[in-house]
């Protein structure tokens, strides 16, 4: 019987911007890849890809149809392991297989951030806890990317059968890394930069949590301090007009570039002096390790997600309580030293190849996979 691995999330664009290499190494254990996400990429080394309709909201009532297509896919195939990720593919993926669970199939779950943590809205707490414990029961191995997280399941008994911390989904060492600074002077002219601007860089999408008004009002205060400032925004989102809107209205719309949804995230930070990140709410936020990789020193608003990778002093500074004054004192301090800008890019990126790079990762999955892959004949005559 040929040995087969379902990975499940709410889209299929997470399964592209994190998991490929995982899949890849599954192939080359000699296992069939199968998806189930909503969205029509084509991803390199699945064998078979299922569509279905899942939903973010766990309120949507297509969740019901995706439930029903999930769990009719899982029945019909004898998955070794069940990898689930987001937390509706981690809701949806975890009820529709019980019933293969109880046949030996193996459920991991990758929890990419309780949406309840500290200082999270009680909605929050009111929603997503309960869903999250009860489902634990359905779990072989929960995964958590940060320390709060796994101090939390610890704490708060969640019944999984192992709860582990790894470092995240890793960061591809090949692609983010730091350049000389010949390379940087030529991708700066590439982009329509000069040599002289001080760039500070951020990408995510426009909405509530990514908080980008934060870095909008501290750019607005160091304009005379750092003349030569230009902050580029990358992504898109329902905040994004109100946003443009916010620049124009401090006098900073012709130094912030709003540049849309790019895929060229890689040499945006190569041409960087600096990272910044505004958000509310982060689990291990993949942004802010990719600007690591990069040899970029990191200012950012203090979340535990940020807390995991920032120390300050070492390689950027942590802002408490959304102080845009504070943010703009730490980015002055920057702008004019490039000798404490090299240091403490340098100590991100070494944090990076030492933790948190792909390999890394790869690494220490793959330790946690072989852990539940059980021989398929042994699975076949029961025998474990």
């Amino acid at each position: 019987m040929e040995k087969k691995v379902l990975f499940c999330a709410t889209k299929d664009y997470h399964f592209e911007a994190f998991h490929l290499p995982y899949f890849k190494w599954f192939k080359e254990q000699g296992y069939k890849v199968h998806t189930a996400a909503h969205g029509d990429l084509n991803l390199p080394f699945v064998d078979e890809k299922h569509v279905i309709p899942i939903q973010r909201s766990p309120f949507k009532k297509e969740n019901i149809m995706a439930y029903k297509e999930l769990k009719y896919i899982i029945d019909n195939n004898n998955f070794q392991i069940i990898h689930c990720h987001t937390p509706m593919g981690g809701v949806l993926g975890r009820l529709a297989g019980r019933k293969a669970r109880a046949r030996d199939t193996k459920m991991l779950y990758t929890a990419h951030g309780f949406h309840f943590c500290k200082g999270a809205p009680l909605l929050n707490w009111l929603v997503y806890y309960p869903i999250e414990k009860s489902l634990a029961r359905m779990t072989d191995c929960l995964i958590t990317i940060n320390t709060e997280d796994f101090q939390l399941a610890i704490q708060r008994n969640f019944r999984a059968q192992e709860i582990t911390h790894i470092h995240g989904v890793g960061v591809d060492t090949n692609q983010y890394h730091p350049v000389s600074i010949i390379k940087k002077t030529e991708l700066r002219i590439k982009k329509d930069y000069c040599d002289d601007d001080f760039i500070m860089f951020y990408a995510a999408e426009f909405n509530k949590n990514k908080n980008q008004q934060l870095l909008l009002r501290a750019f607005s205060l160091i304009n005379d301090d750092v003349k030569n400032a230009r902050l580029l925004l990358a992504g898109d989102g329902p905040l994004l007009d109100e946003c443009k809107k916010l620049a124009d209205s401090l006098g900073i719309g012709n130094k912030v570039d709003f540049l849309g949804f790019r895929k060229d995230i890689d040499e945006l930070l190569k041409i960087s002096d600096l990272a910044v990140a505004s958000s509310l709410r982060e689990g291990l936020p993949v942004n802010i390790m990719e600007a690591m990789a990069c040899g970029l020193p990191i200012i950012a608003n203090d979340n535990r997600g940020h807390r995991e990778l920032v120390s300050n002093g070492q390689n950027g500074w942590l802002i408490k309580g959304n102080d845009e004054k504070s943010l703009a004192e730490k980015v002055i301090k920057l702008a004019g030293n490039f000798a404490m800008r090299k240091t403490l890019g340098e100590c991100s990126h070494k944090m990076i190849e030492r933790k948190y790079s792909t390999k890394k990762i790869l690494e220490a999955k793959s330790e946690i996979y072989r852990t539940y892959m059980v021989d398929t004949e042994e699975r076949v005559w029961g025998i474990h």
